[in-house]
């Protein structure tokens, strides 16, 4: 995935983003202030942390990472404090995509949910509640940088004078870029199911009502396990950065005592309780219930798939058409299954920006073949569903042409503006900025040489 900066904006402060693996389980470093940026301090063990995340994402330093990874954290915090400045929010329904996201990356890779809370020694809770910190911070990051650099364009001409203007050993290799198509299936969950999820609701708000503490239930109960561990509560948000469900009920509270009726929404059924509102922006606290999923339910939707994917390869219709009939996917049905690609807006995908459950089935097939039915659980909505893929076409990795990869060459002209723009607010925001570094680590080659004023 490609970000506007090469300083890695997301992937030092908000662990969410980098695919870390080692910084969570890192706990054993003794702390002190190595930088302050403005009101922020950098503590040594952020340092030390970034810096086990390197060595297992395999990343060379050209300068020594001491260095580095302290100057990157002080970057960020300063978009950080612009973005505050801003008003620049995410909504809670990103993070706890993303949270379930890599959670459930996480699970993949190590094998189980056991697995993982032993490789990072801790609960399941306190993983989510690491990853529910660092991508709040990261989405906001990102958006600081989207308003920065938002309206920034390049034309036609500028992308051939770019191409026009290489040297030949430096023109762009552009790496195997595939395109897919998806049918999914919902499974079916029970019906009883979703009623005992409703009962155990029903009968929260009952005790609430009886005196009890919707904060402490929500510690207890909810499965929304980041807002959990603070009984339930979520920061103050608007309506349009909440589920829409989730927000037509809960700006209708008036009442800080009374629990909202059941509500669901594309997480799971909530009730809520109103805090506090100013203005337009609401404060509240939610205990979340998600439905169980059964085996049975998963198998049937898997075979359900197969079965279409037996008449697709017999000729009884076509991938394409049984995608606009049969697929649940909202986002690809009415395209005949193809996956769009939000980070280019082509439907081409270099391997690792796919979703990883669907990169690994594709790595191993050829054009034209369909797969067999497969789980994954989208960023999206973090729920589980069943798919089946097709490999629609794949590019093999290449030296750029501008006629045959002109959208690629546009992508790297925007980013080379992009990160230009951003370079020019960073040295300027510093002048404006209070940092001082701790003397020991004062002694490097900064990209930016104006954190020190002497």
């Amino acid at each position: 995935m490609k970000k506007f900066m090469n300083i890695r904006v997301i992937a030092l402060l908000a662990l969410a983003f980098s695919g870390s693996l080692a910084a969570l389980a890192q706990d054993n470093v003794i702390d002190e202030v190595v930088w302050v940026v403005g009101d922020d301090a950098i503590l040594k063990s952020e340092v030390e942390e970034a810096r086990l995340n390197a060595i297992y994402e395999r990343r060379q330093f050209d300068r020594d990472p001491y260095c580095v990874i302290p100057e990157e954290i002080a970057v960020q915090k300063l978009f950080l404090h612009q973005a505050a400045l801003d008003s620049i929010e995410v909504s809670e329904s990103e993070v706890i995509q993303q949270v379930d996201y890599m959670t459930n990356v996480y699970i993949t890779n190590l094998g189980s949910r056991e697995k993982m809370e032993e490789y990072f020694n801790k609960t399941s809770s306190q993983i989510r509640e690491t990853l529910r910190d660092n991508a709040r911070d990261g989405l906001r990051v990102q958006k600081m940088q989207q308003k920065l650099v938002g309206e920034i364009k390049v034309t036609p001409a500028e992308v051939r004078r770019y191409f026009k203007d290489l040297p030949q050993d430096s023109i762009p290799y552009i790496p195997t870029q595939v395109e897919v198509q998806i049918i999914t299936q919902q499974p079916k969950i029970p019906l009883e199911e979703i009623e005992d999820v409703k009962r155990r609701l029903r009968e929260y708000t009952e005790r609430i009502n009886n005196g009890e503490s919707f904060a402490m239930l929500a510690r207890m109960y909810s499965e929304d396990r980041g807002s959990a561990l603070n009984g339930g509560e979520l920061p103050f948000y608007g309506r349009g950065q909440l589920d829409p469900a989730f927000a037509n009920v809960a700006f209708n509270l008036q009442d800080p005592n009374k629990v909202s009726k059941i509500v669901e929404s594309e997480f799971g059924f909530h009730i809520i309780q109103l805090m506090e509102k100013r203005g337009e922006r609401i404060k509240v606290r939610h205990i979340l219930l998600k439905p169980h999923i059964p085996q049975t339910a998963l198998d049937a939707a898997n075979a359900r798939l197969d079965s279409i994917a037996d008449d697709i390869r017999n000729n009884k219709f076509s991938f394409e058409d049984a995608a606009s009939i049969l697929s649940h996917d909202k986002d690809t049905r009415n395209n005949h299954g193809l996956l769009p690609n939000p980070n280019n807006n082509t439907s081409k995908f270099e391997m690792q920006e796919l979703p990883p459950e669907i990169a690994k089935v594709v790595d191993q097939m050829k054009v034209g073949e369909i797969s067999e039915a497969f789980t994954m659980i989208p960023q999206k909505t973090g729920k589980e569903e069943c798919v089946i893929v097709k490999l629609k076409s794949r590019t093999n990795g290449h030296k750029a042409t501008i006629s045959e990869d002109y959208q690629s060459l546009k992508a790297i002209v925007l980013e080379k503006r992009r990160d230009e723009v951003l370079d020019k607010w960073i040295r300027e925001k510093q002048k404006h900025t209070y940092v001082r570094i701790n003397e020991n680590w004062r002694n490097c080659t900064f990209k930016y040489p104006g954190w020190i004023k002497e």
